[in-house]
């Protein structure tokens, strides 16, 4: 049988090669059904690999809590979000009192973003004759570092002192650094926010990820809560982070919703004027939408693997045709029906897992290419697709492959002998 399957495959190949155009013709359907499913499979394990990095980069136990949804949003606010007052410092610190299974819980503040309503132009940072715009400029509590997994690549983060005694100190992001302080020595410098001298005192690294972030995050600047108050007393919208104790994550949603509740006087029948999110609830948001373009793929790809089949098919009822006295022959010298069954399978398997093949390379070169010309989307060429996807391509052959082949086997030798 081994020897059988070897000699039908060599002949397949000696047939692709003798009709090299016609062949790629015929797979062409499968081709592209192949790299498309091999594409959209690198762009999506990409994607998926990349978001769950950067939101792993926050830590498994941190809750972010906003008067609007956090996640992955369609569609525009409605008319009761948009009314919806800020969250408060206050807020933050009545979580961290009141609630038993949270462990830190820090507040951002900024301007105010009122949907419909344009925003204030982000301040411009300075340093020398050097300019960085479009920055996220925040002010914050010492706890950020802990509580958002902030890690400093130099210096140090703000103490509650200096935050209490509203010290002009800035920790900056890594693309603010490399603007600035292309030798990495920007600790102790000095740079401008809007008018306002900042000492900068530490410097974050890059966060992981890329494909959720927008182009401000690694544009951070950090500066104290109360030292930013001094400088924006009008400035009141309110971000706040919690971290819950290993293993409490529940308890402490639980707890930071009844608190939130009861501060913004919320009845029992009425739902939450605010949200709470984690990185996991969003990592299941984007895998639900990944879910549903995976879908409409395997959809497109199936309609071009079909296409692909019918071609095969079409090829190898030409080829029963053009080699009846073939068949005649190998019949007559005591070849089974058996044996000329799988001499066209194997044919039509050979030529559609060549299709596979081929549409591996070609989708995979795309994805490679994708990151060149949009530079935050990454691709990632799993290796179960490519498996998948050739065997779905042989499979493919196999299947209409069967109706050319026993088409072949029941041939009479001899009006095949016959045939010219």
């Amino acid at each position: 049988m081994r020897l059988q399957f070897g000699e039908n495959s060599r002949m397949a190949l000696e047939t692709v090669r003798n009709n090299k155009v016609r062949s790629f013709l015929t797979v062409l359907g499968v081709v592209i059904g192949v790299g498309a499913l091999i594409f959209v499979a690198s762009i999506l394990v990409g994607i998926s690999r990349d978001v769950s990095a950067f939101l792993d980069d926050y830590g498994l136990n941190t809750f972010f809590i906003y008067r609007f949804d956090v996640g992955i949003r369609i569609g525009r606010l409605s008319a009761e979000e948009r009314a919806r007052k800020p969250l408060t410092l206050d807020d933050a610190l009545a979580i961290l009192d009141e609630c038993p299974h949270v462990k830190a819980v820090t507040a951002e503040v900024f301007p105010r973003f009122e949907p419909g309503e344009a925003r204030r132009s982000p301040p411009v940072a300075r340093f020398e004759s050097h300019e960085v715009s479009n920055i996220d400029f925040a002010g914050t509590t010492s706890a950020f570092q802990d509580v958002q997994n902030a890690q400093l690549a130099q210096g140090r983060f703000f103490t509650d002192f200096e935050d209490l005694h509203r010290m002009d100190v800035a920790v900056i992001g890594d693309e603010i650094n490399t603007a600035f302080f292309p030798a990495n020595d920007g600790v102790g410098k000095t740079i401008i926010v809007d008018g306002v001298n900042y000492e900068v005192i530490g410097v974050l690294e890059k966060r992981k990820g890329t494909f959720l972030r927008d182009e401000t995050a690694d544009r951070v600047i950090r500066v104290p809560y109360h030292s930013y108050r001094r400088h924006y007393p009008t400035d009141d919208d309110h971000f706040l982070s919690a971290q819950a104790f290993p293993g409490s994550t529940a308890a402490a949603e639980d707890e930071i919703r009844g608190v939130l509740r009861r501060r913004r006087g919320l009845p029992f029948n009425k739902p939450d004027n605010f949200s709470i999110s984690t990185p996991e609830a969003i990592a299941d948001q984007f895998r639900q939408i990944m879910s549903t373009v995976a879908l409409m793929t395997i959809v497109v790809s199936s309609i071009g693997l079909l296409v692909g089949g019918v071609g095969v098919m079409n090829i190898m009822l030409m080829s029963v045709t053009e080699r009846t006295h073939e068949i005649g022959v190998r019949k007559a010298i005591g070849a089974k029906r058996s044996d000329v069954i799988w001499q066209f399978l194997i044919e039509a398997i050979v030529l559609t897992g060549l299709g596979g093949l081929l549409g591996v390379v070609v989708g995979s070169a795309a994805a490679a290419s994708l990151p060149y010309f949009f530079p935050t989307m990454p691709t990632t060429v799993p290796m179960w697709a490519v498996i998948a996807a050739v065997v779905m391509a042989m499979s493919v052959g196999l299947f209409f492959g069967i109706y050319p082949a026993v088409k072949a086997a029941r041939l009479d030798p001899v009006e095949a002998l016959r045939y010219e």
